[in-house]
């Protein structure tokens, strides 16, 4: 019976063996794979500090960063609209399969916002988001995504376009057409670049910062010091002399009371508050850190030496982060949405669009001036703008309306009809109340 036993666990574990070297068959890196190396052990830098995608989002300047800008492309309104004959465009409904996937529901799990915050989140991260295009039939039912750490995309040996994906311990190749890919900043090629991995300088500076502080703050600020004894101490002396000193380092010991004897004395070493708290260094690394990803460093609500959080400036640094920030990443997504979504469906009169216009939903003076300017311009109907504010429609709103008190030069002085009717009304009353008064 144990005989029996113990041939059934070698069996077994022989099975196993074999299991995990098919895994690691199928995941090992290789001397040309950088990406997964730097994925696995970061990126190497002057500070010593492994940079990846983790560790980055630890700081919250790169926490801050991401997150702001993900959030402010994924909540504007994305639709489909097709153009006419006339050059006037349509909506497209959500019934159609394209605008159903990527303006209501692009998957099982996730809203169009949480879908379209991660696909910005993993291009401002990695340079590159990806997803498995799910189709039934030639139709697109759903878009899957997929981890950028677990996909590269690769050249075949006829040089074609795989993405390359792992999963669960599997790798497989999928064609070009089977990936939905937005790409970041880059110089051409098949991949974005990833700001974490060319940043790793800063980055790892500023890992190196934060570690520092934080063992400083957690010493309570206690600077190490020295002890100098009047006599020559032995090994066994030194080693007790050290713990004791041990129970009063970290913040929850400062404040203790330490007793030294037979004339032990505590030298502690000078330490400026400027050094403790690193002012300069942490501001210069949070500056630093928010160049890589094109965000100002007021939107993470950190305030440049001499600028205010308030004030007109701030609003200008926030339109120039609007139009050039969050506006290349809406042009971004949309050209990738007509070039590996719509145009394959061989309709080219459709497009994707960002309803840019939504940025201004908080701010309600801004939007009432929009509205007032464009419905006083003829630009706009009423019943359009009453739409935008979520109001019923009216009767009579239809109609485009212009301000009439401007006119051309050669009809300066003219009379118009309704001039001449109120000339001829004022001209009546006149004469009535001269009868009365001659009466």
């Amino acid at each position: 019976m144990t005989k029996r036993a113990n041939a059934r666990r070698r069996a077994i574990k022989l099975a196993n063996m074999k299991n995990q070297q098919e895994i690691d068959k199928h995941r090992r890196l290789t001397l040309q794979d950088g990406k997964a190396w730097a994925g696995a052990f970061g990126t190497s830098n002057h500070a010593g500090k492994s940079v990846t995608l983790n560790t980055a989002l630890q700081l919250s300047t790169v926490w801050a960063c991401i997150r702001l800008t993900a959030q402010a492309v994924s909540c504007l309104p994305l639709a489909v609209f097709e153009k006419q004959a006339n050059d006037d465009r349509v909506k497209v409904s959500n019934d159609e399969n394209i605008a159903e996937v990527i303006c209501d529901s692009p998957n099982q799990d996730q809203t169009p916002l949480e879908f379209w915050e991660t696909k910005v989140a993993w291009m401002l991260a990695t340079g590159n988001a990806y997803s498995e295009k799910v189709e039934t039939g030639r139709r697109l039912s759903a878009l899957q995504p997929i981890g950028s750490h677990d996909c590269q995309p690769v050249r075949n040996n006829d040089g074609e376009l795989v993405y390359r994906v792992h999963d669960r311990g599997k790798t497989e190749d999928l064609p070009r057409d089977k990936v939905f890919h937005l790409k970041g900043f880059g110089f051409g090629g098949d991949v974005g670049l990833s700001p974490i991995r060319f940043g790793a300088q800063t980055f790892g500076s500023a890992i190196a910062i934060e570690e520092a502080s934080g063992r400083l703050f957690g010493a309570g600020l206690q600077a190490s010091g020295v002890i100098s004894a009047t006599q020559r101490l032995d090994k066994e002396q030194r080693e007790g002399i050290q713990e004791i000193m041990e129970t009063f380092v970290g913040s929850s010991n400062a404040g203790k009371l330490m007793v030294l004897e037979a004339g032990l004395e505590y030298h502690r070493l000078a330490l400026s508050p400027v050094d403790a708290q690193m002012l300069e260094n942490h501001r210069f690394s949070i500056e630093e850190m928010c160049r890589w990803f094109g965000v100002p460093p007021i939107i993470i609500g950190h305030a440049a030496q001499g600028q205010t959080m308030w004030g007109s400036g701030v609003e200008q640094i926030l339109l120039a982060w609007l139009t050039l920030g969050i506006d290349p990443i809406c042009d971004r997504i949309e050209a990738r949405i007509q070039k590996q979504l719509i145009r394959p469906t061989g309709n080219r009169r459709r497009y994707a669009e960002f309803n840019r216009e939504a940025l201004l939903q908080m701010d309600s003076k801004s939007k009432a001036a929009f509205l007032s300017t464009m419905t006083q311009n003829g630009l706009m109907t009423r019943n359009e703008g009453r739409a935008k504010l979520n109001l019923r429609r009216v009767d009579g709103g239809d109609e485009l309306t212009a301000q009439t008190n401007l006119a051309p030069l050669d009809k300066l002085g003219a009379s118009t009809d309704g001039n001449s009717a109120r000339a001829a009304l004022r001209a009546w009353l006149s004469d009535q109340q001269e009868e009365r008064t001659s009466a």
